[in-house]
């Protein structure tokens, strides 16, 4: 995979994990499309990236809104001419008892999580399509996609169980065009959406350490090669053994 011909569109790039894989892209050569509603957030990560000799545009983007998930597709073959990886990673969290659940909190993280993802994985594979492209779709989950807690989360539980369904599903009928989808999920990761004491979250892990987003990076990094190819349709485990010994 010759990454100086790849370009790679990523949602909720502002920051944690987008930004990280923004980052360890652009540094093997990708052309980056930083989506995000955050424009400060998402300009500094493309600052990030020309300061270290990368390419890399921003898009403001609210993934719970169609068009402007399509139009950050398009701007990516407007400018860059492809898109050969899109990187569905954007998403929210929300914590209530289920009693005192406000409806339309649950809403939005069902449109941000669940939408996002849905919205994104028909914007690209439409474009790769158009375009001739056999690109990767990866959609970013959680073990609490599979993982049932008391935690008052159940928006994020059940959106994160949607995009593992989607990504099966999506494999499945993109798989005649070439076009790959995979999900990771990911345990406690050291980002601004992780609301849990991190001595509590670290030690869910095998190692007793919470995940760095660069470590996640480096995962979806190693999804998009075409030496990976053999895995399509699943979601991959990145929870240092979270999932395991629940």
């Amino acid at each position: 995979m010759n990454e100086k011909e790849k370009v790679i569109v990523i949602t909720g790039a502002a920051s944690g994990i987008g930004r990280a894989t923004a980052r360890k892209f652009a540094r093997e050569g990708a052309k980056v499309i930083v989506a995000d509603l955050n424009e400060a957030g998402g300009m500094e990560t493309v600052d990030l990236i020309k300061k270290a000799g990368g390419e890399a545009a921003y898009i403001k983007t609210d993934v719970a809104n169609v068009q402007d998930v399509e139009k950050a597709v398009n701007f990516a073959a407007e400018i860059y001419g492809s898109i050969d990886i899109m990187f569905n990673n954007a998403g929210i969290g929300g914590r209530a008892p289920l009693l005192e659940h406000d409806p339309e909190k649950y809403d939005r993280v069902i449109k941000v999580n669940q939408y996002g993802v849905y919205y994104g994985i028909l914007a690209a594979a439409r474009k790769m399509k158009d375009l001739g492209i056999q690109g990767v779709i990866v959609n970013n989950g959680s073990t609490f996609g599979f993982l049932a807690s008391s935690g008052g989360i159940i928006g994020y539980h059940t959106s994160k169980a949607a995009e593992k369904m989607m990504t099966q599903c999506a494999a499945l009928e993109l798989a005649p065009y070439g076009i790959r989808v995979v999900g990771i999920a990911p345990g406690y990761v050291d980002t601004p959406i992780s609301k849990r004491p991190k001595d509590r979250a670290s030690g869910k892990h095998m190692r007793n350490e919470l995940i760095q987003p660069e470590a996640i990076a480096d995962a979806v990094f190693l999804l998009c090669q075409d030496t990976a190819n053999v895995i399509n349709g699943s979601t991959v485990m990145l929870d240092d053994g979270y999932a395991e010994f629940k």
